[in-house]
């Protein structure tokens, strides 16, 4: 059975994922350390406590979210589900590693970059001026669709059906998107020539802009948008290293 040391997957994952190199509101990397050497890895999208309890089944020794902890203006005291999680972490000598804005952007492993490879898109680019780079992304389509037979695809590819707001009659060609809660790009993607916003979330407001701007609107889910990029990180790290990696998927609606 293969297996790597804690700081070379960390060495290997900040390399890859360039995390130094972008502000967030968590730390990305290590987030609590476990034993020295990882012989099985766990990947999901948040650090539940169910995929805790779900990697300590499993005899994992490391697990690797897009969602971790330590989160900007976040609480400091450790009590009730923050203890227990952690907790169950120290317990088992489970490292915890967590990458959040740095998976979203990735060229090829990112949520967004995953996200288009779902629409069928071949070719995309991060809309200039907008930080960190790729997380607003542009993608035309080879050929026009309806809004709504791209969220029919969606909800084939992300097993999700999405909340779909629409604003223009005819087919479109040029989309933008930010997976998870990036529904707030909705005034740059407009502004960098989308016909068509897809985000995971939507706010109230959402609503209002996509029929102000002339936009078409997607939802797509929070979680069913950033489920792919976890799962690419974890093929990736597999092939990599030869240590298995297993993706497990704790379903949230949102």
């Amino acid at each position: 059975m293969s297996e790597i040391s804690r700081q070379a997957l960390v060495q290997l994952l900040d390399l890859e994922l360039q995390s130094s190199l972008i502000k967030d509101y968590c730390p990305n990397g290590l987030q609590v350390e476990g034993k020295s050497q990882i012989k099985k890895i766990v990947a999901g999208v948040t650090a539940s406590q169910a995929l805790l309890d779900a990697a300590v089944a499993t005899g994992a020794d490391a697990i690797m979210v897009h969602h971790g902890y330590f989160w900007k203006n976040e609480d400091y005291v450790i009590t009730g589900i923050k203890k227990r999680r952690l907790q169950t972490l120290l317990k088992h000598d489970i490292s915890l590693l967590a990458y959040h804005l740095p998976l979203d952007v990735h060229p090829l492993l990112g949520n967004n970059a995953q996200l288009a490879l779902k629409l069928g898109l071949t070719q995309w680019h991060a809309v200039p001026g907008v930080s960190p780079a790729g997380v607003l992304m542009r993608g035309t389509l080879a050929k026009a669709m309806t809004s709504q037979q791209i969220a029919d695809r969606l909800h084939y590819e992300l097993n999700r059906a999405p909340l779909l707001h629409t604003v223009l009659d005819k087919p479109v060609t040029q989309l933008a998107w930010c997976t998870g809660g990036g529904q707030s790009y909705i005034d740059q993607a407009y502004a960098a020539g989308a016909e068509l916003f897809i985000s995971g979330e939507v706010s109230e407001q959402t609503i209002h802009s996509s029929r102000e701007l002339g936009i078409d609107f997607i939802a797509a889910g929070h979680h069913a948008t950033e489920r792919y990029g976890i799962k690419a990180l974890a093929a990736y790290v597999q092939q990599k290293t030869g240590v298995v990696c297993e993706f497990i998927d704790i379903d949230n609606p949102a």
